[in-house]
């Protein structure tokens, strides 16, 4: 119990309740049932629930093998939010996407935040983890929390800890990741970090939240910025006569102020495409734009076209159209060797070949079945052999389990934007 505090200490059955179970919710819990704890997991979505109770697994870091060391360790899912009234730490993991002009929605945090504050009780730790814009703890958050009748920082603890889960990472995980935490008052911030240093091997504390917030925005802001920079860099290296492929990599051995970043057919996932936008919109309830990030995504949010642009040059040299060219897609995930495709820069490029007249085909193996505005787009599940009777093919996400070399062998023409395949006549790199 917090110092002051005159409530009850909750009935603990649960060491540790997670709302959300998707690519962030699901790993901490692995760590924290490994690790001994109780842990339970809520989601609004029964069918995942379902799933997750029947041994099921959807999230690429969390294998069959793994849910069931997880459910035989005690682990369950429910769609109950009872459990938080029996949990000693409740961590909230839920989507922050984009609104549709672009500002921060909060709607699945508020939403999780009051499914919290019904069943909040004394002595409780709160932890958001879902990334988002500096001061959404203390002023959206905790109002919320304290409908319950209890005060953060007295009756119950408050904190903020980024995630920082990186999909089909196999070098870092949870565990081997430092944990930033900050807190709304230090106890609450020593509440967390004591919690978090059960489950990861160095917890690294902030002097306060909005510390810890801006911490996770400015990680993927840098990472937005420097891959702008070399994707601009593409685009007129091309027209210079330049192998900017060739550049980097006599740039990388310098052993110090440098770090290595590629060009790609633009950016993807749930974070960088993101989070840069929830920086820029707190900087411009300050008056004014943040120019640097607001330059890097459009950059990288033009690159889709400028990939549709140079593989109509490239068959033009041919002498074929795009409008009838039969065009491969190779991997439409938004990073290699998982089957995560959320903003895919694999959408916005088939939409414009669509809209060249391309007869489009993909091959991905963690993509069965995909669709571009609701027309479904053919899958092939050998490219190694159909990639012959394609007009060109364009290399997005080079999966392990692609055969590079055979395929490029096999191709008439292939548009490398990773910069994996061998040098070949018929393979242009981006």
């Amino acid at each position: 119990m917090l110092n002051g505090s005159t409530g009850q200490s909750p009935r603990v059955s649960y060491d540790l309740a997670v709302v959300g179970l998707g690519y962030v919710g699901l790993p901490l819990l692995k760590e924290a049932a490994a690790a001994g704890l109780r842990v339970i997991g809520v989601d609004i979505d029964a069918s995942r629930v379902d799933m997750l109770n029947s041994g099921k697994s959807y999230v690429d870091d969390i294998s069959k093998d793994d849910l069931g060391e997880m459910l035989a360790a005690g682990f369950r899912a429910t769609t109950d939010p009872a459990s938080f009234a029996e949990s000693a730490v409740i961590i909230v993991c839920v989507p922050t996407p984009l609104s549709d002009d672009h500002g921060p929605d909060l709607t699945a945090v508020r939403s999780a935040t009051r499914m919290v504050a019904t069943r909040l009780m004394p002595g409780t730790l709160v932890v958001l983890e879902s990334t988002t814009y500096p001061g959404t703890t203390e002023e959206v958050v905790r109002p919320i929390l304290e409908e319950s009748g209890l005060t953060a920082g007295r009756d119950f603890s408050l904190a903020y800890s980024p995630e920082r889960i990186d999909p089909g990472n196999g070098q870092f995980g949870l565990r081997n990741t430092p944990k930033v935490v900050g807190g709304l008052t230090e106890s609450c911030r020593d509440h967390a970090a004591t919690f978090y240093g059960k489950l990861v091997s160095r917890v690294v504390p902030t002097s306060g939240l909005r510390e810890a917030e801006m911490a996770k925005l400015l990680e993927n802001t840098y990472r937005n910025v420097n891959i702008a920079l070399v994707n601009e860099m593409a685009i007129f290296c091309e027209e210079l006569g330049i192998d900017l492929w060739e550049t980097i990599e006599a740039a990388a051995t310098k052993p110090f102020g440098f770090h290595k970043f590629l060009p790609g057919p633009g950016v993807g996932g749930h974070c960088i495409p993101i989070d840069p936008s929830y920086l820029s919109h707190t900087v411009r309830k300050l008056g004014y734009a943040f120019r640097m990030a607001e330059t890097a995504d459009e950059i990288n949010g033009r690159m889709p076209k400028y990939v549709a642009s140079r593989l109509q040059r490239a068959l033009n040299r041919e002498r074929k159209s795009v409008n009838g060219a039969r065009v491969m897609l190779l991997g439409v995930t938004y990073k290699p060797d998982i089957a995560d495709d959320r903003e895919t820069p694999a959408l916005p490029l088939a939409r414009e070949l669509l809209s060249l007249g391309a007869e489009l085909c993909f091959a991905d193996p963690y993509v069965r079945n995909w669709a571009v505005d609701g027309v479904s787009i053919t899958p092939v599940e050998a490219p190694i052999y159909a990639v012959h009777d394609c007009d060109a093919v364009v290399l997005l996400q080079a999966h392990s389990a692609f055969d590079l070399a055979a395929i490029a062998r096999r191709s008439r023409l292939v548009l490398d934007t990773s910069g994996r395949m061998e040098r070949y006549d018929n393979v242009e790199r981006l």
